[in-house]
């Protein structure tokens, strides 16, 4: 196993593969009395979150309290980064403190791999900027496999803000090397001109979603990263929708068997709406639950099933 936890480019596919069979292990912890593993007893793990989060920052809290590690979080907010501590400085403390794992989230894309150059524990990018978040990848490429019963010649297709998600990024990287077929959608302005090459050989690029929707096996709608965006990248949320949101009839041109999904939080009415959101086709809420036992996975083997 790698000692960090980057990009979803780092994983081959038996490593990934590794990752995802450890994470079935997990999610039977969660259906016991006591819901707690003595794996890394012992072991400290700093979630170090510069930008808000629910679920990520949660999840990995989760993740490593049933694997009774001691956890520790920080939050930008509130700390001396207010007051003007860089990141190296933040990252020398906590190596003073014996961090063992540095779950980070950081508005600046590259972060995590200057601080994995600082810090002698393992590091977990939790997203950084709009570079990557390689454990919504595998909690994605988990939640697909334990839907659909594989991930090898699946086609899916990414939707929506393509320029400013980490969650696709990791997601064609990971899925590529498992054997899916990803297609990214959305309008011409939201994805990048080359992204498909740059990012893995064979992804396609459709600027039309009802196109695509009759052939894909999973469909992956994006947040319409509001936040992020300075420009007009569209006319306005009303013609997003229209063109881009998945909606009853849209999700009926699905095939039978096909599956939704979301990385959250929606934008609901948006880029999805609640008869989509909520029906039994979407996979939203599972993929919540899945994420801690994929993030437990991760921790484990970082920490404590290979490095002993």
């Amino acid at each position: 196993m790698i000692k960090h936890l980057l990009s979803g480019g780092d994983l081959d596919a038996d490593a990934a593969t590794e990752i995802l069979d450890t994470a079935a292990e997990m999610a039977t912890v969660a259906g016991r009395e006591i819901k707690k593993l003595p794996a890394l007893r012992g072991r400290t793990v700093v979630n170090l979150f510069y930008e808000d989060s629910t679920r990520t920052r949660i999840s990995f809290e989760a993740a490593a309290k049933r694997l009774s590690a001691d956890v520790i979080n920080f939050s930008a907010k509130g700390s001396s980064v207010t007051k003007g501590e860089s990141l190296k400085d933040t990252a020398l403390t906590l190596q003073a403190m014996g961090a063992d794992a540095v779950v980070v989230r950081h508005p600046a894309s590259g972060a995590p791999h200057r601080l994995a150059n600082w810090v002698d524990g393992s590091v977990v990018n939790a997203g950084d900027g709009t570079h990557e978040h390689p454990t919504q990848a595998l909690l994605d490429a988990y939640t697909m496999r334990s839907r659909l019963g594989r991930l090898a010649g699946l086609s899916v297709a990414v939707v929506g803000d393509v320029l400013h998600s980490r969650v696709a990024r990791s997601n064609v990287l990971l899925l590529s090397t498992l054997g899916a077929k990803v297609t990214l959608v959305g309008p011409p302005t939201l994805i990048p001109v080359d992204i498909a090459a740059a990012l893995a050989p064979g992804t396609d690029v459709s600027y039309d979603l009802d196109s695509v929707l009759p052939n894909v096996d999973v469909v992956m709608m994006l947040r319409v990263q509001r936040e992020r965006m300075n420009d007009s990248y569209f006319p306005s949320a009303r013609e997003y929708a229209r063109r881009y949101g998945l909606d009853g009839p849209r999700m009926r041109r699905l095939p039978e068997h096909a599956i939704v999904m979301h990385p959250g939080p929606m934008n609901r009415g948006m880029e999805i709406t609640p008869e989509v959101a909520d029906s039994p086709r979407s996979t939203i809420v599972e993929q919540v639950t899945n994420g801690v036992s994929v993030r437990m996975a991760v921790l484990y083997l970082l920490l404590g099933g290979n490095n002993r």
